[in-house]
């Protein structure tokens, strides 16, 4: 079978790029899961299943494949791996995540410099009502899972109000971190990878730095300037790299761990979505915002809550309830 005979159906493909699209929107935000998208439009399993094929061997042989060394450029071995890893599904659907991370990208960077009150109220809602759903579908009988969820809420709560004090933004080894963890949450239904960002206090901030990548490739593209290119791609690399590695390794633990201590592992990470509830308020207090809270404030912070949280409850009544033994 040739490569251009692998390609599935124009329609079969526009559907997959959709649902990437709303997978992308859905993680581009904190509170709200790529994962739950995934689980309504009927891909999980499937999408489970190409992430745990594409293994650094396969990687490798793709790359020898498509590269004019070793013998050339082989569309055999192309079409092999494609269909080992179910690549273009793969493909497809990252691309539109992708797409939808940069249009979220855009609207976020506009948000936060001009309505941050309600951008972080928003955000406020997507993590109470997603901690009020994750928290009644796992149900904590155990000492160790109860151990597990005080952990958890305790590290996000602690991180939440300290990141700008125990982690340096824009630090290239903390975005690392960061590019790793919150790739491995794009899987798991409920908790968000935008969510973990928040916590770790590099939400803003990258999305800043791909703002200004995405101008400088516009420039580099008009004016011929790699000025402004250059200034935000290392953030940009590193990241994209650390989640990477994070697909790798981070995304496989949680799934060994999941696989051996269920309950145990999702009382610690559900937890971390209602330790994150913090994060918001925190952000806003902090320097760069200053926020005055009085009646105004408080009230607009308070709708926006409200309606970011009603957002996820429709989501949820969609998606008939997450069903963590199907994880």
């Amino acid at each position: 079978m040739t490569l251009p005979e692998t390609l599935p159906p124009p329609q079969e493909s526009m559907q997959t790029f959709l649902i990437g699209l709303l997978m992308g929107t859905a993680d581009g935000v904190p509170g709200v899961s790529g994962g739950t998208i995934a689980l309504i439009t009927g891909i999980y399993e499937r999408l489970l299943a190409a992430i745990t094929a594409v293994t650094p061997s396969r990687v490798g042989n793709c790359l020898r494949a498509v590269s004019p060394l070793h013998g050339g450029i082989s569309p055999a071995q192309i079409t092999r791996v494609l269909d080992e890893v179910d690549g273009w599904f793969l493909l497809t659907l990252l691309g539109g995540i992708s797409t939808a991370i940069i249009l979220v990208g855009q609207a976020v960077e506009w948000a936060n410099e001009h309505t941050p009150v309600l951008l972080f109220g928003l955000f406020f809602g997507f993590i109470g009502a997603s901690a009020v759903i994750l928290l009644r579908a796992a149900a904590i009988r155990t000492l160790p899972e109860a151990t597990a969820a005080v952990l958890g809420v305790t590290a996000a709560f602690v991180i939440s109000g300290q990141s700008q004090a125990l982690l340096e933004t824009g630090s290239l080894p903390v975005l690392f971190v960061a590019g790793a963890i919150a790739i491995s949450a794009m899987i798991l239904p409920g908790l968000s990878g935008s969510l973990l960002l928040v916590i770790l206090g590099q939400y803003t901030y990258m999305y800043g730095k791909l703002g200004e990548f995405l101008d400088g490739i516009v420039t580099a593209a008009t004016t011929g300037s790699l000025d402004t290119l250059v200034t935000a791609s290392d953030e940009v690399t590193i990241f994209i790299l650390g989640g990477l590695v994070g697909l790798f390794t981070v995304a496989r633990v949680i799934r060994r761990a999941l696989d051996a201590y269920q309950d145990i592992t999702y009382a610690f990470l559900i937890s971390l979505v209602l330790g994150a509830l913090r994060a918001p308020i925190t952000t806003l207090n902090s320097a760069e915002y200053s926020v005055t809270w009085n009646t105004a404030t408080i009230q607009a912070f308070a709708m926006t809550a409200l309606s970011g949280a009603l957002i996820v409850f429709v989501l949820d009544w969609y998606a008939v309830d997450i069903d963590l033994e199907t994880v």
